[in-house]
C-alpha cells in the first residue's frame, strides 16, 4: 500500500475563489471490493478482483484473508485479455481459495464490513481466529452476528459482551439453516451471513426480524454479488414474505469481477459544483447500480443542480444557489454527512430523516455533525432519527473528525464556502478515498483527471 504523505493535524480547507470545472476519477468501492474479496476467497476455484480500492479498509480485509491462508496476488496491467468484462486495465488481484486456517489474529482496524463479513468466514477455517481492532470497534453492534452464528452451529468466546475483541473457534464447516436477526442497526448483519452461506452444509435462511432496515441498496448489492459468483439466491417477497433471504449450499465460482467507482465517495466532489456553481464529472458512472451513491443524482439535483449521464461519465452541474430538502435518508444512511454538510450553506430549512442507526457507525454521525457544524456557527439539531439543519452564516474554526472519514470530507465540503476551517486528522480519509487532500486540491485546480492511486474505478 503506498504509503500516505504525511499532513497537518489541523489541515487546512481550501476556499474555493471560483466556479469548480474538474474531471475527478474516483476510486473503486469499497463495498464492492470487500464483498468481492470474500466471495473469491470462497469460491473452488481462482478468479480476478479487478480495479480494486487500494484504501486502509480494504487492505485488512485482504490482509485478514491471506492470514486465513487465501492466496492474493496483486498486479498491475495495461489490459486484462480473456477478462468476461472485455478489456479492462489498471490493478488486479489475482485470489487463489486455500483451505482456510487458523490460529491467527484478524485486525479489523475499525472496518465494519472485516468486523462483521468475516467471522462467519472464519467459522469455516480449522482452527480459532481471534478478532481485534481499533478502540472503537470494540463499541460497534456485533451481537446480532455472533448470535445468529451461534444459531448455525458456530462456537464463539466473546466473554459474554457480544462484541470484540472475540474468537471464532473455527470447526471447518458450519451447518447452516435458519436464523432469525435484528439488522436495525446494520444491512451488513445480514450481508454477512449470505455471503458465506453457499459454504454453509445446509445454506442458510435470514428472516430479519427487527422494526427497521437501513441500507437496503447494500443487501441488493450482496444478493446481486452472490448470484454472480453463481450462488442460488431466493428473496420471497413476491410470495408475500418480506425482509427473508435463502441461500442454498453449493460451489461459488471463481469470477472476474470489475469493480465500480465508489459513488458515496463522489459526495464531496459533486457537492463542489452545487455550492459554487461549476461543473464536475465522475468518469465510468455505471448505469445501472446497486450502490446506494447512485441517490446523490436525485439529491442533488433537488438541492438545486442538474446531471446528465453521458459517454463521458455523470456530468453534475450546480447554479450556486442551494435549497433546503426533507428527504429519508434510510437507504442511503453513509450520505447524510456530506447533506448535512451541503444543508448547512442552503438557503431554507433542511431536514435528514430515518438515519438513527448512524448513531453507531464509525462515531455518533448525529452528534458528532450537530457538534461541529454548530462550532462553526451553524444550527443544527438532533431528532429521534436524524437532524434538523437550519442555515446560518457560519465562521472558521476547527472541524472535528473522530477518526471518521464521512465526517473529514463533509467538513471539506463546508471549508469551499467558510474561510478559515480547519479538518483535525484530514488523513482519516484513507479509510476508503486514499489521496483526498490531493484531490480535493487538484479539484479546486481544474486537474483532477486521476486520484494518483492504482485502482481508480471502472464502471463493471
Amino acid at each position: 500500500m503506498t504509503e500516505t504523505p504525511a499532513l497537518p493535524a489541523l489541515w487546512p480547507a481550501p476556499l474555493a475563489d471560483g466556479t469548480v470545472h474538474a474531471t475527478v476519477t474516483v476510486p473503486g468501492s469499497k463495498s464492492v471490493t470487500n464483498r468481492a474479496l470474500v466471495l473469491a476467497a470462497l469460491a473452488a476455484e481462482p478468479g480476478w478482483v479487478r480495479r480494486p480500492l487500494r484504501s486502509r479498509d480494504s487492505q485488512l480485509m485482504s490482509d485478514a484473508l491471506r492470514a486465513l491462508g487465501v492466496g492474493i496476488e496483486e498486479t498491475v496491467s495495461s489490459s486484462s485479455a480473456g477478462s468476461t468484462n472485455g478489456a479492462v486495465g489498471g490493478e488486479a488481484w489475482r485470489i487463489i481459495p486455500a483451505a482456510l486456517h487458523g490460529p491467527t489474529t484478524v485486525d479489523v482496524g475499525n472496518a465494519g464490513t472485516v468486523m462483521r463479513f468475516l467471522p462467519p468466514v472464519a467459522t469455516l477455517a480449522d482452527g480459532d481466529i481471534r478478532f481485534d481492532g481499533d478502540p472503537r470497534s470494540y463499541e460497534r453492534p456485533l451481537g446480532q452476528v455472533i448470535s445468529a452464528l451461534r444459531t448455525l452451529g458456530a462456537r464463539i468466546d466473546d466473554d459474554g459482551r457480544g462484541a470484540l475483541p472475540m474468537t471464532v473457534q473455527g470447526g471447518g464447516a458450519l451447518e447452516g439453516g435458519t436464523v432469525e436477526i435484528d439488522a436495525s442497526n446494520s444491512s451488513q448483519f445480514v450481508s454477512a451471513l449470505l455471503l458465506s452461506a453457499p459454504r454453509f452444509n445446509q445454506g442458510v435462511e435470514v428472516r430479519h426480524v427487527g422494526a427497521t432496515l437501513p441500507s437496503m441498496p447494500h443487501i441488493r448489492m450482496t444478493v446481486e454479488m452472490l448470484r454472480a459468483a453463481g450462488a442460488q439466491v431466493d428473496t420471497p417477497e413476491a410470495g408475500g414474505e418480506k425482509n427473508v433471504w435463502r441461500v442454498s449450499p453449493g460451489a461459488l465460482l471463481g469470477r472476474d469481477m470489475v469493480v465500480e467507482p465508489d459513488l458515496s465517495n463522489a459526495q464531496p466532489f459533486l457537492a463542489a459544483a452545487l455550492i459554487t456553481g461549476g461543473t464536475v464529472t465522475v468518469p465510468d458512472w455505471p448505469r445501472r447500480t446497486t450502490q446506494p451513491g447512485d441517490a446523490l443524482r436525485r439529491i442533488f439535483t433537488e438541492m438545486g443542480g442538474s446531471c446528465e449521464l453521458t459517454d463521458a461519465g455523470l456530468v453534475f452541474t450546480g447554479t450556486g444557489k442551494i435549497h433546503g430538502i426533507d428527504v429519508d435518508l434510510s437507504e442511503v444512511g453513509e450520505l447524510t454527512p456530506g447533506i448535512a454538510a451541503v444543508a448547512a450553506l442552503a438557503d431554507s430549512e433542511s431536514v435528514l430523516r430515518g438515519v438513527a442507526h448512524l448513531r453507531l457507525h464509525e462515531t455518533d454521525r448525529l452528534a458528532a455533525l450537530t457538534k461541529e457544524i454548530n462550532a462553526l456557527g451553524g444550527d443544527v439539531t438532533e431528532t429521534a432519527d436524524g437532524l434538523r439543519i437550519r442555515p446560518r452564516r457560519m465562521h472558521g474554526g476547527v472541524f472535528h473528525t473522530y477518526d471518521d472519514h464521512r465526517m473529514a470530507t463533509a467538513g471539506a465540503v463546508i471549508g469551499l464556502a467558510v474561510e478559515g476551517v480547519r479538518i483535525e486528522n484530514v488523513a482519516t480519509t484513507a479509510k476508503t478515498l486514499p489521496d483526498f487532500p490531493k484531490m480535493w486540491t487538484d479539484m479546486l485546480a481544474g486537474d483532477a483527471g486521476g486520484s494518483g492511486t492504482p485502482g481508480a474505478g471502472a464502471g463493471a
